[in-house]
This record gives C-alpha cells, sequence and structure tokens, in this order.
C-alpha cells in the first residue's frame, strides 16, 4: 500500500509509535509517506520507502499564530493527489484527524479520496480534547474518520465517557521492537557507575509534572534510606528538571543520583537497570514500561490509566495508588533486596513484553488498513 502517516515529531509517545510504525511498514514493502513540521525523533535513518515530507508555514502579519491545521491540510491534499495515496494514517485526534477530514472533502471534489484511520494516544483525548473550545472539533473529526483505533482499552473507555462518539474503536496496543530492546551485556558500564556494586534504577520520561519526577526522588530516597546500595539514573529532560536536582541537594542523594538527559539509546540504559519506576500521574498505555519490562526490568509503577494493561501486578513489578511512595518503596526494596523474587520478575517482564511484538501489532494495523479499506470502497 501507498499510505500517509501523520504525526508529531517530538519524543512523545504518538511521534514514536507513529515513526516505529512507519519504519516496520517500509520493511514488510509498503511505501510510506511521513507528515510533520519537523523530522520526528526516530526517522533518523534513510529508508528508501519512507519518503518524509516537512509540513512548512508561510507567516502573515495577518496572523498571530501560522495556521499549522491549514498548511498540513493542504500538504495532505498534495499527497493524496501526487502520490496516489491509498489510505491515511493519522496519530493524535487534534488537528490531526481535523485537517485529514478537510483535504478528504477537498479530494472528493476534485472525483477522489482516501480512506482516513485516527490513532488516540492520549492527551489528545484526555487533556487536549476535554478544552470545551475544542471538544465538538474533535468529536466531529474522530467520528468523520473512515477508522479508529486506541492504544488501550483505558483510553477507548475514556473517550466513549467524555465524548458523544459513534464510531467504534479498535484497540491496538503500541508495540516494541524486541531485538533492539533486549537486555545485553554492558557491565563495564554498570561497573563505571557502580563501582561498589550498586543496584541500579532507572526513570525515564519527559519531566512534565504528570511524570511524577519528584515522586522517583523522593522513593529513591526511602530505598536508601533502608541501607539498600543504589544509584538513580534518570533520563530525559523538562520543565521539572531543576525542580528534581534541587530536592537531590536537599535530600543530600546527589552522589547516588545521576541526570543523563535525553538519550536515544536508552535501552543501553535500561540493559543495567535492577529496577523502574514510573509513578506518573496520568498514563494512557505506559510506553517506557514496556520498553523496560522487554529488557528484563521489573517495574513499579502507578496503577492509573493504561499501566495495568502493561505492568501486571505481582507478576512484572507492582502498582501502587498514586503518590503512595510508602507502597513504591516498600516493593522497591523489597525486590532489590531479594535476589529470586527479582530474577522471576525480570523474567516474566520480558514474558509480557513479547506480546507486545511489533510484528504482530503491525499486522494488526495492517488487517485494519483492509477491513476499513473495503468498506471505504466496497467491491459489488
Amino acid at each position: 500500500m501507498n499510505i500517509g502517516i501523520v504525526c508529531y515529531p517530538t519524543f512523545g509517545g504518538s511521534g514514536v509509535v507513529a515513526t516505529e510504525l512507519a519504519k516496520v511498514l517500509s520493511k514488510k514493502g509498503h511505501k510510506i509517506h511521513v507528515l510533520s513540521y519537523s523530522r520526528p525523533a526516530r526517522l533518523e535513518t534513510l529508508d528508501t520507502n519512507i519518503t518524509y515530507h516537512e509540513v512548512s508555514i508561510n507567516s502573515y502579519p495577518l496572523f498571530e499564530y501560522p495556521p499549522y491545521a491549514l498548511a498540513l491540510a493542504s500538504q495532505m491534499v498534495n499527497l493524496i493527489e501526487y502520490e496516489n495515496l491509498d489510505l491515511l494514517h493519522v496519530h493524535y485526534a487534534l488537528p490531526h484527524a481535523t485537517s485529514a477530514y478537510l483535504a478528504k472533502q477537498i479530494m472528493m471534489e476534485r472525483g477522489k479520496t482516501v480512506p482516513i484511520v485516527t490513532t488516540l494516544h492520549g492527551t489528545d483525548i484526555t487533556v487536549v480534547g476535554k478544552d470545551p473550545s475544542y471538544k465538538h472539533v474533535v468529536e466531529f473529526s474522530i467520528d468523520k474518520s473512515d477508522g479508529v483505533t486506541a492504544v488501550s482499552n483505558y483510553l477507548k473507555e475514556e473517550t466513549y465517557i467524555n465524548f458523544d462518539i459513534k464510531q467504534d474503536i479498535k484497540v491496538i496496543p503500541n508495540f516494541i521492537d524486541l531485538e533492539r530492546f533486549k537486555k545485553s551485556n554492558k557491565s563495564h558500564f554498570k561497573k563505571a557507575i557502580c563501582p561498589d556494586g550498586e543496584k541500579v534504577v532507572v526513570h525515564v520520561s519527559n519531566f512534565r509534572r504528570v511524570k511524577r519526577v519528584p515522586e522517583v526522588i523522593t522513593v529513591f530516597a526511602k530505598i536508601l534510606e533502608q541501607g539498600i546500595k543504589a544509584k538513580l539514573l534518570l533520563v530525559g529532560d523538562g520543565p521539572d528538571r531543576q525542580k528534581a536536582e534541587q530536592q537531590c541537594r536537599d535530600l543530600g542523594i546527589c552522589e547516588h543520583t545521576r541526570f543523563l538527559g535525553k538519550l536515544d539509546e536508552v535501552e543501553e540504559v535500561l540493559s543495567i537497570a535492577d529496577l523502574f519506576l514510573i509513578p506518573s500521574g496520568s498514563e494512557t498505555f505506559g510506553l517506557a514500561a514496556l520498553e523496560a519490562m522487554s529488557c528484563s526490568v521489573p517495574v513499579i509503577s502507578s496503577n492509573i490509566g493504561g499501566l495495568p494493561e502493561v505492568n501486571i501486578e505481582g507478576e512484572t513489578g507492582y502498582l501502587c495508588d498514586l503518590d503512595d511512595t510508602e507502597c513504591m518503596a516498600k516493593h522497591a526494596v523489597n525486590i532489590l533486596s531479594n535476589q529470586g523474587l527479582h530474577d522471576e520478575l525480570s523474567a516474566n517482564a520480558r514474558k509480557r513484553a513479547e506480546l507486545f511484538n511489533q510484528d504482530l501489532v503491525v499486522e494488526m494495523y495492517e488487517s485494519f488498513y483492509k477491513e476499513v479499506s473495503e468498506q471505504a470502497f466496497p467491491v459489488h
């Protein structure tokens, strides 16, 4: 198929999943056209089956804010017409699904159209979409899509609860590259960071308030208080980094904590991890947790959103109520001090991650593409 994929270029889950989907589909022989306002973070290699199209936005004195949604719709029209797209897959409802509907209407006037698949990822429904000024547009855009998917059952239910949606929503989960995200021998790296054989606790996020980075620091401090020799590695960057650094100073644990910033090869850090902490206040899936589990790392997470669909209580790690740092610290100490328990959780984590194998999930998308296309263009 000749497929257009629209996404945001950031390190967030929707951009990562869209880009990885494009890469897997291209390897299977599909022609992929990726649209975004800048090159997505993980679209770093050349691929003869992937073409990147930048959505350029011209500034005019009339506009205080450049109309990205209109520029995107115009680029979509060009791709449908000149690249002969078979299907347009947009990730994140706003404004991508809205722009796709506009592009489809323009092309129908020209006697050509393509089916539109919209994938809901999270904040497009749980945060942005709930804004009263966008609610009706979100509802309309989702219902006018030819097919709709959500990355978790939690997000599917949240969509139906918060919006008047008539469309069926199919759950197709996020996925993992099991070859990339697997535990590898990084003993020299671990020895350099942990010269005295300390345990390694890891957190990966964009350091926004919803990720609860201060809670990560609090849990780690409680781990140290219980006599566990450990190092905390924080991967990522964002608004709460300075606050977290100050918290480490106030608690006197800076010598045990390292801020690594943004890393593309996060699997190298996960390969030396003994425990992964994700106390988020909102996660519609929990891709960071899945990446850790794929590297055989037990996970302690909050029990909100889609996290319980990924991290299984007592099997791959533990779930705690939001902001219950005592619960998280108790389980962390237990895992880090009990090698038998740690080994069992590690093996189960990898086994659980294998259910989200990218090949299996991408096949689900291919099947859905075929289903949507046949419904949009039935054969008589």
